[in-house]
């Protein structure tokens, strides 16, 4: 995962009109690629970039980041494969904009938000700022590895990153 400087954290600021307040994410659902997943949290490594989940399975927030649906950027992250074929995060790219996608949260409400767009980033040209910056309006971003893939060092060499934008938030049906 990408390294994060950090004067480009976005910090968790109080609930603003037409955002959420603070709750943990639990459960992140992308109907059009079929995901329906756990939600856990990551870390930073020492060198300062995200650490992927334990699990192919599971996706990971980062919860320096805002709550799914708070003001600023959300960040979760999912592995795209294994050594065993498939992961979570697989069909990332087969998104596209306008595709909607809905994260559960602990307090029992749902944030709805909308794909704007998806960019396929290097790891040395990784745009921290814009990815983990602070946003005017409640955002979400999803991450996982892309690009080209070195089978000798055994690495993806860049970073699929999905954007996306609040639309609603509600309870639980």
């Amino acid at each position: 995962m990408p390294q994060i400087a950090e004067t480009a954290i976005a910090t968790v600021p109080s609930p603003a009109r037409g955002v959420a307040p603070v709750s943990a994410p639990v459960r992140l659902r992308i109907p059009v690629i079929g995901v329906d997943a756990s939600v856990g949290t990551v870390t930073t490594n020492r060198d300062g970039a995200l650490e992927p989940p334990a699990s192919d399975t599971a996706v990971g927030w980062w919860p320096k980041s805002p709550s799914p649906g708070m003001l600023g950027a959300a960040v979760i992250v999912g592995h795209l494969d294994s050594r065993t074929g498939p992961a979570v995060f697989a069909g990332l790219s087969m998104l596209t904009p306008g595709d909607s996608m809905s994260i559960q949260r602990a307090d029992g409400s749902t944030a709805v938000f909308r794909i704007r767009h998806l960019v396929v980033f290097t790891k040395s040209d990784f745009p921290t700022a814009e990815v983990y910056g602070h946003t005017a309006n409640a955002q979400l971003r999803l991450i996982t590895c892309g690009g080209a893939y070195d089978r000798v060092a055994q690495t993806y060499l860049g970073n699929l990153v999905v954007f996306a934008d609040l639309v609603s938030t509600g309870s639980v049906p």
